[in-house]
């Protein structure tokens, strides 16, 4: 069978029994938290058919993701499958903002992909909810921290100039329609003040008239 006939797709519910039966050929350790519960996190690969041939899970905390539970229904297959999983890791990573994947995968493929032992300093990055887990780490930055970092300051240090300018802008009109309306209402009041002295005594009105002909 081509690999054009191999495709990997999010995992769903109808996949459980399969996924079941991959996990315990895999025999992963029972420690492990129930796998069925994590559905979300996996990605499986199928035949044309749309039979399970493979899974293998992406975990998101934060900017951090973690490949783990990678699992084959025949391992002959598995150099075919882990390029197209590999693909699908670096699509999802990149949609969700993740900036450094780790694994303790430990197939060479992996390593081929860039992923690497990582030093004390980048290790001390880990999140806190995986320190707990038994065994080596490889890790690949997909981005560059700092860069990342220093642009998050710059987007917040804009958004925070543009907050300013729109409050200043806001203030500014409310001043505008607050002279405005004052005008209006002083132009309202002379004019019903005007209106109310001519109806008390219609003489100022003719007195006003026959000054403004001289």
């Amino acid at each position: 069978m081509s690999e054009n006939s191999y495709r990997v797709r999010r995992a769903t519910v109808d996949d459980l029994p399969a996924l079941t039966a991959l996990w315990q050929t895999m025999a992963f350790p029972v420690a492990e938290p129930h796998l069925e519960k994590r559905l979300t996190e996996f990605q499986v690969a199928v035949d044309a058919g749309d039979k399970v041939l493979g899974a293998v899970a992406l975990e998101i905390a934060g900017a951090q993701g973690r490949i783990h539970h990678e699992a084959f229904d025949d391992f002959g297959l598995a150099e075919r499958l882990r390029p197209l999983f590999w693909d699908k890791i670096q699509m999802l990573a990149q949609n969700n903002g993740v900036f450094r994947l780790w694994t303790q995968e430990d197939a060479p493929f992996w390593k081929q992909t860039g992923l690497q032992t990582p030093p004390r300093d980048i290790l001390q990055k880990l999140p806190a909810k995986w320190t707990n887990a038994q065994g080596g780490w490889l890790t690949l930055p997909l981005k560059d921290e700092a860069a990342i970092k220093a642009l998050s300051v710059d987007q917040e240090f804009a958004a925070m100039m543009q907050a300013e300018r729109e409050r200043i802008a806001a203030r500014v009109q409310w001043f505008k329609t607050v002279g405005m309306l004052t005008a209006v209402l002083f132009a309202l009041l002379v004019g019903a003040l005007l209106i109310y002295v001519f109806r008390r005594d219609p003489a100022i009105l003719q007195n006003l008239g026959g000054f403004l002909r001289k």
